[in-house]
């Protein structure tokens, strides 16, 4: 890939976070997220397209099996897996996927024009009653992985996670598809506003900065390059961005270092330098304070291929 696509990459990444977050604090998203939950029982979430988390751990109507499954490592290295195995199989369609374990999980894209920027997810319960031989296998797999569990609290927690039948399951997929076009719509719009909020020069600014991010970069080098002086910069970068210049272009460096710990080929201190931080300790210290977690840290949650 050369660096005008990778330039081209990293402006939709950004892109698509910013209309994510936007979505999520929409009050449209917070009533449907509401009235669905309540409605159907099943927890609902909005997930960007690179997210290395469980999207539904937390929310309300949870599973309780799988709240107790993201409690170890192991078991929630497991879930991390098959909620990426449902990214990466949902083909620009509604995907239903059931986990080793029997739950149903569903991912629904969220679109701006033909590129999909989020998932609407739901799932997190069972289309028919699990059965004894189900879990004693499932139990099983967890004895072989040497995890300490309390059987017994265990199976109450597998008994007790809610039962979907198909046929409401798949209504409330329809649900969530026609709420999905409509968030499409609103992306949309919001992206339209966003591009016109923005001068040309922060724009510029932006491109400027998402092609050069690997090389030492001065507020002065990138005001220069966007014919303005460093001090009008300086202060309607902040204004319109709302980061000042250091932090945005951190923040540009540690997305891109996120997609490289994927590679488990790369040495931490390589993907430092290569996304344009000077020193390992430096590097360290700002992906800790952005993401909350170490790089080592980070690249140990995610999903083993």
């Amino acid at each position: 890939m050369n660096s005008k696509d990778l330039m081209m990459e990293e402006n939709f990444r950004q892109q698509d976070k910013s209309l994510t977050e936007a979505l999520l604090d929409s009050s449209v998203f917070k009533e449907f997220e509401k009235s669905f939950t309540e409605a159907s029982g099943m927890p609902l979430a909005l997930r960007p397209k690179e997210c290395w988390q469980l999207p539904l751990h937390g929310k309300e109507n949870e599973s309780p099996f799988c709240s107790m499954m993201a409690e170890t490592s192991k078991t929630c290295a497991c879930c991390l897996q098959h909620q990426q195995k449902i990214i990466d199989d949902c083909d620009g369609a509604p995907l239903t996927l059931d986990c080793p374990h029997g739950l149903s999980d569903t991912a629904v894209p969220v679109k701006l024009g033909n590129r999909t920027i989020a998932y609407l997810q739901t799932g997190h319960v069972f289309q028919k009653k699990p059965s004894k031989t189900q879990f004693d296998r499932m139990s099983s797999q967890m004895e072989e992985w040497g995890i300490d569990f309390d059987k017994e609290k265990l199976s109450k927690a597998y008994h007790d996670t809610k039962v979907i039948g198909k046929k409401q399951y798949d209504a409330m997929i329809t649900m969530m598809k026609l709420f999905a076009e409509y968030l499409s719509v609103l992306s949309n719009q919001i992206a339209v506003r966003q591009n016109n909020a923005e001068p040309v020069f922060i724009v510029k600014a932006k491109q400027f900065i998402a092609e050069h991010y690997s090389e030492p970069l001065s507020l002065e080098q990138v005001a220069q390059a966007v014919n303005t002086s460093s001090f009008y910069f300086c202060k309607m970068f902040k204004r319109i961005t709302g980061l000042n210049f250091t932090e945005y272009v951190s923040r540009v460096r540690i997305e891109r270092a996120k997609n490289l710990l994927l590679n488990p080929n790369l040495r931490i201190s390589e993907i430092a330098f290569e996304v344009g931080f000077q020193s390992l300790t430096h590097f360290n210290r700002v992906f800790r304070k952005m993401v909350g977690l170490s790089p080592t840290d980070y690249r140990g949650k995610l999903p083993v291929n």
